[in-house]
């Protein structure tokens, strides 16, 4: 190697590493600037930019905790968990054991018995996109029941009834944000592969990943947030049970930074499944989805995204395949207006291109 070339490297390694000083620095900022317009909601941001990992955070894990929140504090990251679940079906694609256009009807647990008029009507992508028409789980009245645990009242014979008494898919191909969607993908998954939902995340995402704070069943850590209601009240993380494939998973920024790097990376089944559920299967005006993924797009730029929000926390998820950069924003308070304004600050001032 001449002294020219080295030259050349060094001074763009330089370059390189300063241009990325710069963009945490901004991200630092707007996410400080967050914090102190709302000192009593706990911040917990990753960003990855070229395999780089950066992150920040401001706020203590509760109230009365003096414990700062880092990259490793745990917090329900809610529908998130539908993109994780969307990946696996996804892997199950490319493991030829079901195909996206194949209808539901020969995957379903026997419970379930559809009616004649919808057998061999809703697809698994249909599933995926919010698309199948099918009624959902009523979180009003849930709530009413048990604000804390709303989804502890939810298990098979509440599913059967929906399913088994359902007529007519009044909006079949619309888009309608679905629980119970993701619930089935995550009991036809069961069925794939002869085991628990818990086990099937745990043997393909969080074991390959080596990620040990995404959590199911067990998620007692002295390192967990504690979630606050809109009203500033304490809300308990929801527990595990049936509906955990549509929002059950918890999880830290360090962990959803390294699903991100996975996913960026196409030279592993979690990143090629990831190529799969970016593929466009809802288009309608401006709303685009994939599986499990909502897609932004313009000009210059396609992002892929999916939001969370529990009781009592918020969350969101973003990446950019093409410039190579991924970002996860986890607050301990129920808040979609703020995880959403930061999410676009810090892309509209930052990282759009």
């Amino acid at each position: 190697m001449t002294h020219t070339l080295k030259f050349l490297i060094t001074i763009l390694l330089i370059s390189q590493f300063s241009l990325a000083q710069k963009t945490v620095k901004q991200i630092d900022s707007i996410v400080k600037t967050h914090s102190k317009n709302n000192p009593e909601i706990g911040i917990s941001l990753g960003f990855i930019k070229n395999n780089q990992e950066y992150y920040t955070a401001y706020g203590t894990l509760n109230k009365n905790s003096k414990i700062l929140i880092n990259k490793n504090s745990v917090f329900e990251i809610a529908s998130i968990t539908k993109i994780i679940t969307s990946n696996l079906i996804a892997q199950s694609v490319l493991e030829n054991k079901l195909k996206l256009t194949d209808f539901i009807d020969e995957y379903l647990p026997k419970t379930y018995i559809l009616r004649k008029n919808l057998k061999g009507k809703i697809k698994i992508s249909d599933l995926a996109s919010h698309q199948s028409g099918l009624p959902d789980v009523d979180f009003r009245q849930l709530i009413a029941t048990n604000p804390q645990q709303p989804i502890s009242n939810v298990n098979i014979d509440t599913l059967s009834s929906i399913i088994n008494n359902c007529s007519e898919l009044i909006d079949y191909g619309q888009y309608r944000y679905s629980t119970i969607g993701y619930i089935l993908l995550g009991q036809i998954l069961e069925g794939l592969y002869n085991k628990t939902y818990d086990e099937i995340v745990r043997e393909k995402i969080i074991t390959p990943l080596q990620i040990t704070n995404t959590l199911t069943k067990d998620f007692d850590v002295q390192h967990k947030t504690t979630g606050y209601n809109p009203n500033g009240g304490i809300q308990e993380f929801f527990e595990w049970n049936i509906a955990a494939s549509a929002g059950l998973l918890k999880s830290n920024a360090s962990d959803m930074v390294t699903y991100l790097k996975s996913i960026l990376n196409t030279n592993n089944p979690i990143g090629k499944a990831a190529l799969l559920t970016e593929k466009i299967v809802y288009k309608v005006d401006n709303r685009i989805m994939g599986l499990g993924l909502g897609i932004i797009q313009d000009d210059k730029n396609t992002l892929y995204l999916k939001s969370g929000d529990s009781m009592g926390q918020s969350s969101i998820i973003c990446y950019n395949r093409v410039e190579n950069w991924g970002i996860i924003i986890l607050l301990n308070h129920r808040n979609h207006k703020l995880r959403q304004t930061m999410l676009n600050d810090v892309y509209e001032t930052v990282l759009k291109k």
